[in-house]
């Protein structure tokens, strides 16, 4: 069995950014080497990436523009071959993309465009039209609210959307109903975030009852409870990220849930570190165990392997991916001596042969 990664990266100058596009990458698991096998250079800032749940093909959302775009995965070697792009109208700056349950729709939220939008997949793969768009409104008329990530439940019913106010806007995370046969959302729930905390993501835990929101702004972790009948959330607790006798500036960027529900890992820049908390299993409570600094710049993207033992890293502003061996026992992350170079990385999916 053969590994492939796919790393989305920036590369534009308005980004000030160093990456050539959209690259494949072979992954030797036993030495950590990576080695470039194909990098697509057609479209601009391939900044999130997503299989479709049979992993036959790739999506990619291309940041500060209003593109998304479909690729075909080779199943022998996994390159990838364009299939089709769309434009999102008044989608500016799509920044995540995820499938529904049934692979019959994609949804994006779009930063500046604030909202979600619900793509047709048609057969083959290819981008469909759009079926329909949820927006998040702003403080006053025509402003809106920043939508950074649109991320499934564990059982892909509902979607949790953080949004940031950016001063014309509301932070807060909307829970929206998705319905798989007619490609409409329905909000559920509505939490309004501390002003200026600017929730960036979520991740889910196994158990689909914890969510752990990731503040940028304020270098916070905000856990809920979620209840799956009412589509609900219910705020429990906030924890720092950041050491106490940190005083400067820090913006975090990424949060995830181990495999085994027993760990919180997240990343932060500007502090160029990542947090490690351990989950009461009882009462989904956080603990922060411990805050290690990274070598590189600008952690923006963390990720697992398919197997939850390897952590990666993505540093945007050094063009390093880093690798960690995950001790899920013990919340430890060692560090491999491999250090992929690649320019500006800002997303990586992983895939079996």
């Amino acid at each position: 069995m053969m590994t492939v990664s796919y790393v989305g990266s920036r590369t534009t100058e308005f980004r000030n950014a160093r990456g050539k596009g959209l690259s494949v990458w072979n992954v030797d698991d036993a030495s950590g080497e990576w080695r470039q096998i194909q990098c697509l250079k057609e479209q601009e800032n391939p900044s999130y990436l997503a299989f479709d749940n049979t992993r036959t093909c790739l999506y990619a959302v291309h940041g500060d523009y209003t593109d998304v775009t479909s690729y075909a995965i080779n199943p022998q070697d996994g390159t990838l071959t364009f299939i089709n792009k769309i434009s999102l109208e008044g989608g500016k700056n799509p920044v995540f993309i995820t499938p529904d349950k049934t692979n019959r729709f994609l949804l994006v939220a779009t930063l500046q465009g604030g909202a979600v939008y619900v793509i047709r997949r048609m057969e083959n793969g290819a981008l469909g039209d759009v079926v329909f768009t949820w927006r998040f409104p702003g403080k006053k008329e025509d402003t809106i609210s920043h939508a950074h990530q649109c991320i499934w439940d564990q059982e892909k019913d509902y979607l949790f959307v953080p949004q940031q106010g950016r001063v014309i806007g509301y932070p807060g995370v909307s829970v929206l109903k998705f319905d798989s046969e007619t490609g409409t959302l329905t909000e559920t729930d509505y939490f309004r975030a501390r002003e200026y905390s600017e929730p960036r993501h979520i991740a889910v835990h196994p158990n689909n009852q914890y969510c752990y929101l990731v503040n940028e702004k304020d270098n916070t972790v905000t856990w809920f409870f979620f209840d799956s009948q009412s589509g609900t959330i219910q705020p429990q607790q906030i924890i720092p990220v950041l050491p106490e006798t940190y005083t400067g500036e820090g913006q975090s960027s990424a949060i995830l849930v181990d495999k085994t529900g027993k760990w919180v890992i997240e990343s932060t820049r500007i502090h160029e570190s990542l947090s490690i908390f351990r989950i009461n299993p009882l009462t989904g409570y956080l603990t922060r165990v411990e805050t290690m600094k990274v070598p590189g710049l600008t952690p923006r993207f963390i990720t697992f392997n398919d197997e939850g033992d390897r952590l990666y890293v993505a540093n945007e502003d050094s063009d390093t991916i880093l690798q960690y061996a995950f001790d899920s026992n013990t919340g430890s992350l060692t560090q491999y001596k491999s250090v992929i170079e690649t320019e500006s990385p800002v997303c990586i999916l992983f895939k079996s042969l």
